[in-house]
């Protein structure tokens, strides 16, 4: 379930305007507009391939737009690319490490890199990302899910204001996700980082965000708060039968249903007549249907995506 939050501000935080970035003949991502408001904890989802990762990289100046205009902070970002930056912390891929070093000394060194001379930051970052007590141990014998942790230590030693994270949660095993989740909200909820995330696993941006932008072969197909997705979201009876053909003649012929859908392996979604469960069951085996799961489900992030984008694998 999502954790509820409130944001007291609403101030716009990213918003771009036709943003394009085009490879020889490839459009990688197409006139882009998006909107992140402070406070948010933004949800970018989309296929592998799908333009996240490029638009990160024109948001970090990491590449520049092709065309179409970028605003951070109520700033023309390429303009102003140098001070915004320095409200940014981010983390594009797996973070690296040198891995002879603790976890202390790694940040040390990007301390001095970036021109942050005080220690209490150091310290500080790595209390927020629970490694505090990890500062002994070389980064080499770190698990994956405390290196992802170190890389957000280090995106927060100049204290951002903005936290962009490409797809945080990658590789990680269930208890990384779940860390790394309930850091990424307390970091929103309680120092109120904006945070843009990216990912293409559903079930991890659904429990976390509170605004979604999908995107589909460079396009920006829609953004929708969670709160507007839960209502567009529908309940309905599922039945697994043995002969989904004859299941929906009958439930046409003897109850009117019109409002269904016919899914692989004899699902059948039917989006009416809730709690008439007991009496479809009984027409089914009346009629020589074997009913093998009769449920109440709901629509998820997954089956409105796969709406939205036409279909298709996610991955």
């Amino acid at each position: 379930m999502l954790m509820e939050r409130r944001c007291s501000q609403i101030s716009v935080v990213i918003k771009t305007l036709n943003l394009t970035k085009i490879y020889g003949e490839q459009k990688s991502v197409d006139n882009l507009n998006m909107t992140v408001k402070q406070g948010q904890i933004y949800g970018f989802l989309g296929r592998n391939g799908a333009g996240k990762t490029t638009t990160i990289r024109m948001l970090l100046g990491l590449i520049k737009p092709t065309h179409g205009e970028i605003e951070i902070f109520g700033e023309n970002f390429i303009n102003n690319q140098k001070e915004i930056l320095r409200k940014i912390g981010s983390i594009v891929e797996v973070p690296g490490f040198y891995e002879n070093l603790t976890a202390r000394e790694n940040l040390l060194v990007n301390a001095r890199i970036i021109g942050i001379h005080k220690k209490k930051a150091i310290d500080e970052s790595l209390e927020i990302v629970g490694l505090h007590n990890e500062t002994k141990k070389l980064v080499g014998e770190y698990s994956l899910g405390m290196k992802q942790r170190l890389g957000i230590a280090r995106a927060l030693l100049h204290y951002p204001e903005l936290l962009i994270l490409d797809e945080p949660t990658n590789g990680l095993d269930p208890i990384g996700i779940k860390e790394m989740r309930r850091l990424i909200f307390n970091l929103a909820s309680e120092r109120n980082i904006t945070i843009l995330i990216s990912s293409h696993i559903l079930s991890e941006i659904e429990q976390l965000v509170d605004h979604l932008g999908i995107i589909h072969q460079g396009r920006l197909l829609e953004e929708v708060s969670f709160d507007q997705l839960r209502k567009r979201n529908r309940k309905y009876l599922e039945f697994q039968v043995s002969n989904d053909n004859k299941a929906t003649m009958l439930l046409e012929n003897h109850f009117n249903v019109t409002d269904y859908e016919v899914h692989d392996e004899g699902n059948i979604r039917v989006y009416s007549h809730l709690g008439q469960q007991g009496q479809i069951n009984k027409l089914f085996v009346q009629n020589d249907i074997e009913v093998a799961k009769i449920m109440m489900s709901e629509d998820r992030l997954e089956d409105y995506f796969t709406k939205l984008v036409g279909g298709g694998t996610i991955g």
